[in-house]
């Protein structure tokens, strides 16, 4: 797919540029005008999965900008690719979500386990069942979400998000870089200066805001001057892309990942080990490769000829494969400790850089945008005061803060497996050893077993890691916990391992639980997350709740805050079709839920107040709360 790209951007001609070129080219470019000013509201540096979701989410609250690129088109490597349920729910909300799952792969056709074997076409050292398909996990998922987990490569991904952020109003320019910006305080606008990398002039885009998605070396990030944390790289990995026809061995060896190991061979500095990953079933592969961590000191860099060879080995046949694209990548764990400064906010990997494992990056690029978004459209047209852009970075780098930790636990847990499996010494007499043990009816023998057993369940914090998908919970001003009789824990399994197990709530702070409910006369199941969101506060109520009607009609018109009531009970507007709400929501069937326009909850009454009069008074109080003005 190419990339959508518009060409209709307003120019005014009334301020100076900068011309980079010689002075005999700035001759010869003189006649075209190289001196152009472009005015916006809102301009995104990145088109990314980061980048084109917020522009996407800013488009569906009636915003329009200009978002753009240094590169020539959308992705060309299809880098992320896991898309779970948290993700999903952000582009259901704008109505994606159809369109993408008739464009991924999923459940057990193609992601049905993660694998650690010889080779492609070789023997299998164990299997995990991944991403939702263990019998025993997919009713935890089931009752999640209503959304299903899926492949999606993000080659795939951003076409759509581009296309779609450009039907929303959003001007895409690629090969367009920024250079730099600065702050004007008469005016408030942001002077950002652009470098059209086809003709090499520059020209100023005036912006309220400024938005860096612009990916692990933001260039908004590094003048912005945000303060990293940075932990020790863990090295580099070689991305290679790859065509080859694997359908005659994935009958029974179905699943998206495949650990190769040849603890009996020798390897090459550069491919000491890696991962097969299928792009595109069955004849499109990523392969990445992984260098000998026992040697010090930089590699050399391989030849085509020898990634072709590394390639073969790890099929392991004669299976033809065309290498499409080669790439280099680092094992990072960095985080922004802060995310904005005034009307400037960086999000997705501009803010938190981690290695690819638990599938968490474009997905939580995709949440920070949903997250941000909301409150940008709120301020932007009144409806909030300037102090909930705060929460943006108060609500998203803890959670940035985490997932770069989990990812990198994720992949320091392999190192489990490899050294059960053997491929930790360098010397490869002393692997072969250690493979056979594997074998062997010993002491020796048995405990390896053990190792690798316990080694392989591990992993499942990495391949059944709900928890930290969809564990989230914001503290910030945007949530008002001020009624809570208890501060907030976990619960249930959840408590166990946050990990692994996620447990629904609507303490405040925590994402609206997912519940079917129906029509006393049925007709399509509609989850709660599908009756919240859509730009609005969401009030949820039940049977006795009638007051908070009313109450949030008064409140709603006051504040000219859009806040739809919805009753969910016996009668009600939607009927608990299977009791589940009854379970999940906390609170008595006069009590009423809020819930923020990205679904969170944002406060809730245990039950109905003595009058009118009460509830009003008390939703005001907690929207004025929630919305940045004083009570």
């Amino acid at each position: 797919m190419t990339p959508y790209i518009t060409n209709d951007i307003a120019v005014r001609a009334d301020c100076s540029a900068v011309d980079r070129k010689p002075a005999s080219a700035q001759a010869n470019s003189s006649a075209h005008g190289s001196c152009h000013a472009v005015d916006t509201e809102f301009l995104i540096v990145g088109a990314g999965p980061a980048g084109a979701a917020l522009a996407c989410f800013l488009g569906s609250h009636g915003l329009q900008g200009i978002m753009i690129s240094s590169a020539p088109g959308t992705a060309n490597t299809p880098r992320a690719h896991i898309t779970n349920m948290a993700a999903l729910e952000c582009l259901r909300d704008i109505g994606l979500y159809d369109e993408l799952v008739t464009l991924g792969s999923r459940g057990t056709d193609h992601m049905q386990h993660t694998r650690w074997c010889h080779s492609m076409a070789g023997e299998e050292y164990a299997r995990i069942y991944s991403w939702g398909n263990d019998p025993r996990r997919k009713g935890d998922y089931e009752l999640s979400s209503p959304c299903d987990p899926f492949d999606l490569p993000q080659t795939v991904l951003e076409p759509v998000l581009v296309r779609h952020a450009a039907l929303k109003g959003f001007k895409c320019r690629f090969d367009s870089a920024l250079v730099a910006f600065t702050n004007d305080p008469e005016t408030g606008l942001i002077a950002v200066t652009i470098e059209d990398k086809l003709s090499h002039q520059e020209y100023q885009i005036r912006t309220r805001y400024l938005f860096g998605a612009d990916g692990a070396r933001s260039e908004v990030v590094k003048q912005l001057n945000l303060p990293l944390t940075v932990q020790p790289s863990q090295g580099a990995a070689i991305n290679i892309l790859v065509k080859a026809d694997l359908s005659h061995l994935v009958k029974n060896r179905t699943g998206n990942l495949h650990w190769v190991m040849q603890p009996d061979r020798e390897h090459p500095d550069f491919g000491w080990m890696g991962i097969v990953r299928m792009v595109k079933p069955w004849n499109e592969w990523m392969f990445i490769l992984f260098p000998d961590p026992n040697r010090n000191g930089p590699h050399d860099k391989p030849t085509e000829s020898d990634l072709q060879r590394r390639v073969r080995e790890f099929i392991g046949d004669d299976t033809l494969a065309e290498i499409l694209n080669v790439s280099t990548w680092y094992i990072n764990e960095t985080v922004a400790e802060n995310y904005s400064e005034g009307n400037i906010f960086c999000l997705g990997d501009a803010v938190h850089r981690h290695p690819p494992l638990n599938g968490l990056g474009s997905n939580t690029c995709i949440q920070d945008a949903f997250n941000l978004a909301w409150k940008i459209a709120y301020v932007h047209k009144g409806l909030a005061s300037p102090s909930l852009l705060s929460t943006y970075s108060v609500e998203r780098q803890p959670v940035g803060e985490s997932i770069i930790t989990r990812a990198n636990q994720a992949f320091r847990d392999h190192s489990l497996v490899w050294s059960a499996l053997g491929m930790l010494p360098a010397d490869v007499a002393e692997r072969r050893i250690t493979l056979d043990e594997l074998k062997s009816a010993t002491p020796q023998g048995v405990e390896r077993r053990r190792a690798l057993h316990a080694a392989i369940k591990h992993t499942s914090h990495e391949f059944h890691g709900l928890g930290i998908e969809m564990n989230q919970r914001y503290r910030s001003q945007g949530v008002y916990t001020a009624d809570e009789s208890e501060p907030y824990a976990l619960f249930g399994r959840a408590a166990e391992d946050s990990v692994l197990f996620h447990e629904p709530s609507t303490y405040p702070g925590c994402r609206l639980p997912h519940a079917w409910l129906n029509k006393s006369i049925p007709g399509e199941p509609v989850s709660t997350i599908d009756i919240a969101g859509h730009g609005s506060f969401v009030l949820l109520s039940g049977i006795g709740g009638g007051l908070w009607k009313k109450a949030a009609g008064n409140v709603s018109a006051l504040l000219k805050v859009p806040i739809m009531v919805q009753y969910i009970g016996f009668g009600q507007d939607w009927e608990d079709v299977y009791f589940e709400w009854e379970t999940l929501r906390g609170i008595e069937e006069s009590g009423a839920v809020l819930v923020r326009p990205d679904r969170f909850i944002a406060w809730r009454a245990p039950e109905v107040l003595r009058s009118a009069e009460e509830c009003e008074w008390k939703l005001l109080t907690v929207m004025k709360s929630i919305l940045g003005f004083a009570a």
